[in-house]
């Protein structure tokens, strides 16, 4: 009985150091050339899911658009006063049209705007009144590092038709920012103003614009 146990354990044949570190170097390159696919991956995720919320603050901005359209006869977006009226720091030169400007920022200026620490000082925040709100920064609804500032009417008209919550970017980095083009002229020469909403991770590729 113990001879045949004695002949099986010798049977049994274990691996040599030299398989073992094959085997290691095999799966580091695995684990070398996988990680950068479901980084990419996961990146892909977030950016749809920004884009939807995104999307989802341009339906609200839209909304209260026509309701103050129908209401006061000319439509305006959140934190604005009159239609005609900026929110951020992006105003009309004398004779400049809204959609003169809006095009010009897009392509010109927006597009070198590539990570929250560029300069992003004409935004102002969806859904942070001040820099001491609570609520925002509890809800990572704004992020201090960046150079976003507030504009507390708009915010409180966005949080009100999102039943007075906000919405937080699915990056680190992330956070949602917006701006209004005052609208143009007069008559049947009137334009409307326009909306630029941003995901302050990469603006020049995060971001969409509204015209109603």
């Amino acid at each position: 009985m113990f001879e045949n146990l004695k002949k099986k354990l010798k049977s049994r044949r274990g691996n040599s150091l030299a398989e073992f570190a094959v085997t290691t170097a095999m799966m580091a390159t695995l684990a070398t050339t996988a990680a950068p696919k479901f980084g990419q991956i996961g990146a892909g995720a977030k950016e749809k899911k920004t884009i939807a919320n995104i999307d989802k603050i341009l339906t609200v901005a839209n909304n209260f658009y026509n309701q103050t359209l129908s209401e006061e006869g000319k439509g305006r977006f959140p934190g604005q006063s009159k239609y005609d009226q900026p929110v951020g720091g992006v105003s009309l030169s004398d004779g400049q049209l809204t959609d003169e400007a809006l095009e010009i920022y897009v392509e010109t200026i927006l597009d070198a705007k590539d990570n929250y620490e560029s300069d992003l000082g004409e935004f102002v925040y969806v859904f942070s009144t001040a820099s001491n709100d609570e609520d925002a920064l509890q809800g990572g609804w704004m992020n201090d590092e960046t150079s976003v500032v507030f504009d507390e009417d708009g915010a409180l008209d966005f949080k009100k038709d999102f039943g007075n919550n906000g919405i937080s970017s699915p990056f680190q980095d992330g956070s949602y920012a917006y701006l209004v083009i005052p609208g143009s002229g007069s008559g049947t020469d009137a334009q409307a103003p326009a909306l630029i909403v941003i995901d302050t991770e990469n603006p020049a590729e995060l971001n969409k614009f509204l015209v109603p």
